[in-house]
């Protein structure tokens, strides 16, 4: 993409981020819970505690996406240490932190939450966001250089994912207990939109445009109300890029690309030289890194990978 189609279309990041070892955090959490004591569990706290990681996020987009005009972090009252530095005020001008009240402006009989879903619903709703923006999880890391048009092409998505069919039409699936987790949730999408199978996306940043949402919320509020009313997660709600997905795919508005072009661990049970080959010799032709519950890691092994995120992104 030339610089003058980049100032056509300028493109924004967006990361959702929450710090679970807050304690007003865990206090404003506490009247929600219906068993309290969830608040220790492993399962639970993964899905709030961070080991700072947000800071190679952040790194990762200034150094391999220089395009990217406006990186904005969503939070509840919240912001990352490294950017309460005075030193690092001018490396990260570009960085703001929006609050969830900002988001759910119109609707704020719905906050707190502590939920990712209801968020991402409400990402197109970020005050001066533009047309076209990426959505980062905070542990989602760039580890190469990339174009705009590893991420759009001709204004258009590009979606890495692949077609499945969904849990019920498969025969094995259908004597086992139905899971809640993130293929669900892609599926709860697809039927929003009418497909009979659907189209999975992986751990890579995601794509999206905000008329997209604008265009389905206008015409169809409950959807938007119903998905954002759960301070917790609930089977009945569906993921927002997958909703943006799928109604790319129906308008044949995106691009469809098979290669993931991923590198992604979900757990840290290998030994610590597997992880070094993998992110020393594996990662060539590779743009993304995706290190999901980077907080439950064993020591040594954490160690080394933020040493690697810190030099790779420095």
């Amino acid at each position: 993409m030339t610089k003058t189609n980049q100032t056509h279309h300028p493109i924004d990041a967006v990361i959702l981020w929450v710090d679970g070892d807050d304690e007003k955090h865990k206090e404003k959490m506490l009247p929600f819970l219906k068993n309290r004591d969830s608040l220790g569990s492993k399962k639970f706290r993964t899905r709030f505690d961070q080991v700072n990681e947000i800071q190679y996020t952040i790194n990762s987009i200034l150094k391999y996406a220089s395009f990217i005009q406006n990186i904005f972090i969503i939070t509840d009252n919240q912001t990352p240490n490294f950017l309460k530095e005075n030193k690092t005020k001018i490396k990260y001008k570009k960085v703001s932190i929006v609050d969830h009240s900002a988001i759910f402006n119109g609707y704020e009989q719905f906050l707190p939450t502590f939920n990712c879903r209801p968020l991402e619903t409400c990402l197109f709703r970020i005050p001066n966001l533009a047309e076209h923006f990426i959505y980062f999880n905070d542990d989602f890391f760039l580890i190469n250089e990339t174009k705009p048009t590893d991420f759009f092409k001709d204004g258009l998505p590009i979606l890495r994912g692949k077609w499945l069919k969904f849990d019920k039409d498969i025969f094995y699936k259908k004597f086992k207990k139905p899971k809640t987790g993130h293929k669900s949730i892609q599926q709860n999408a697809a039927k929003l939109v009418g497909f009979n199978n659907y189209y999975n996306f992986k751990h890579t940043p995601h794509p999206l445009r905000k008329s997209t949402f604008e265009t389905y919320f206008k015409n169809n509020e409950q959807v938007f109300v119903d998905n954002i009313k759960h301070k917790f997660r609930n089977k009945t709600q569906f993921t927002p890029q997958g909703l943006a997905n799928h109604i790319e795919i129906k308008n044949k508005t995106c691009v469809l690309k098979e290669d993931l072009q991923l590198m992604y661990f979900r757990s840290y049970k290998k030994p610590l030289l597997w992880y070094k080959f993998k992110l020393n010799v594996k990662n060539k032709g590779k743009l993304f890194l995706g290190l999901q519950s980077l907080d439950l890691a064993p020591p040594g092994i954490l160690k080394y990978i933020l040493k690697w995120l810190e030099k790779r992104t420095s």
